[in-house]
Order: structure tokens, then sequence, then C-alpha cells
């Protein structure tokens, strides 16, 4: 745990702060895997002006992040230094417009899906089967079931470090996949997506499809968090999940973390892990691939803060 003279002392340059303020807060039950150690000063911002107003005054020195919906995200068991941004009601509008949809980054994936859905708009539907929020999703290009920010994105406007509001198009964020060139130290907090008229009865069954196929191939119900690892398309043909099976790791479990045996590029907590023992079980399925194929799989889960201790890996 941080010191609690430490987090009192970055609390009083939190004062003028609107929203939300609490120090030492643990980050463990706000995420999908239920681990991880504490804020030091966990910051709920009330709306875009008062995040603006805490970025300009916060010392370049003091680290930020953004934890959204934490669902595809380590919290390390030694807790995060700094502020951890957290982005809430004042970041949830949802505005339906007749070629679109502008969210707040704190709308949910498959809320602003709902939300189209209900106005006849289509192109969004595969949002409903990525878990996490409209902030998130921008942040790292999330897709799936055929569809991604970059094929729908019209504009984000962000919190820069420095308390500046910008709007970028999608040639400022050079989108790739699973990733957008935002400036560093940037916060979404809200994006447009673009959309076309459809067949009301056509997006429901699609959303259908979508939630049911998820359903059948992901533990959705255990304490999980997406997708581990990247597919690495610039390598092989194969996505990380089969060269995770070929390489034995199917079931392959530590502490009380476990490679999903439903869909095996799916870390698990079955009860009782720590961030190290998913971190290091991680590592170990990397050291695995890479030693049957020569390919190093890259994470997608984000880790933040500091080990408890060492993720060591398997013998």
């Amino acid at each position: 745990m941080m010191a609690a003279a430490r987090g009192a002392r970055l609390l009083d340059t939190l004062a003028r702060v609107r929203g939300r303020v609490q120090a030492e807060t643990p980050l463990g039950p706000a995420t999908w895997f239920r681990v991880g150690g504490a804020a030091e000063a966990l910051v709920r911002p009330a709306d875009v002006d008062d995040l603006r107003a805490l970025l300009a005054g916060l010392p370049p020195t003091v680290p930020v992040c953004v934890i959204g919906a934490a669902s595809n995200l380590i919290v390390r068991d030694g807790g995060v230094h700094g502020v951890v941004l957290r982005l809430a009601r004042g970041f949830s509008a949802i505005a339906v417009e007749p070629d679109g949809i502008v969210a707040g980054a704190a709308a949910l994936d498959a809320t602003v899906a709902e939300h189209a859905a209900a106005a006849g708009l289509a192109g969004l539907e595969f949002l409903c089967g990525v878990p996490g929020t409209i902030g998130g999703a921008v942040a790292m290009n999330a897709g799936a079931y055929d569809g991604d920010i970059a094929g729908c994105f019209d504009w984000a406007e962000v919190a820069t470090r420095g308390g500046d509001r910008l709007r970028l198009s999608a040639g400022d964020l050079a989108f790739g996949y699973r990733h957008a060139a935002l400036p560093p130290g940037s916060v979404v907090v809200r994006a447009r997506l673009r959309a076309r008229p459809g067949d009301p009865s056509a997006i429901a069954a699609r959303m259908t499809e979508i939630r049911a196929t998820r359903e059948a191939t992901q533990p959705v119900r255990a304490r999980t968090g997406g997708s581990t690892f990247r597919n690495p398309a610039e390598h092989t043909a194969l996505k990380a999940w089969e060269l995770i099976d070929a390489a034995g790791c199917r079931g392959l479990a530590r502490g009380g973390a476990k490679v999903s045996e439903q869909h095996c590029n799916f870390l698990i907590n079955t009860g009782g892990a720590t961030a190290a023992d998913l971190e290091g079980l991680g590592e170990e399925v990397r050291r695995r691939v890479h030693a049957m194929s020569g390919i190093a799989l890259e994470w997608e889960i984000r880790r933040i803060g500091i080990p408890g201790r060492r993720p060591e890996v398997l013998s």
C-alpha cells in the first residue's frame, strides 16, 4: 500500500475538484478480474470542465490513467501511483442523430448499440459484443464480429493533459489494429460514430446473433478480462487462441488464475487469484507460444500499477 501521508498530500492538490475524490481506494472490486491494489487517488470528475480543470492543475510529475469499465484491465497488486480517473455520469450522455450517435466516453458500448438499434440505425451492432465503454473503445480501436471503431468513426473530443479540449478526426488518430494515436496523456470525453438507416428487424436479429455467439464461445459469466492477447496478423494466419491451444496452454493454471478451457485467449480468476497470478500465467503462455512458434504474442489486456511481487512464470 502507498503511504497514507503521501496520499493525503495528493488529495490537497485535488481540493477544487467538483466530482468525487477518494484516497487509497481499492481498485480490484471495480475490475472484471476482481484483483489488484489501491489507487493513490481515485477521481470521478463531475463533467468535462471539471476534468479539464483537474488536468490543467496537476503537476506534470503526477501520473494519470483512466480505467473506464475496467473490463480489459489488470491492476497490479501493489496499486497505482498518482491519479486514477473513472469517468461516470457526467460523461455518459448518448445523442441519436439521423446518421450517427454522439456518445460520452463513459457510455457502455452495448448501450450505444441498443440506442442505435432503437433508432433504426445500422452499422453499430458489433458494439453489443464489445465489453467496456466508448472512451476505451476509441482509445484501442476496439472491434469484434466484423466491425471496429475505425470503420464507423467520425470524430472524438479529448481533454489534453494541459486542460485543452480538442476534436480529433480519424486521420489524427491514425487507427491501426487495436490502436489509436491519441495525444499523450489525453482523455477521450466523447465521440461521434457513423451509422446508416436500416431495417430494425435485421438490426435486432444481428445483435441477437452476436450475443448468442459470444455467450456460446466466451466465458462471459466468469471473472475474466476479455481477449488477453492481440491476434498476430502480421506473422501468421493463425489467431492468438489457435497459437495458445497449439502450445498446450488450454486449461493451464497458476494459483487462482487459469486459461479458459472454453476460449483459451481468455484468462480467468477462478477465485482467490492475485494480479501476479494472472500476469504470470499470461507471461507463461507467451513463453510457451514463442517456444513453439517463434511468435511473440502481444498483450491486449492493459496492465497498470506496481507489482506486489514479481510475476514469475511457471517452471
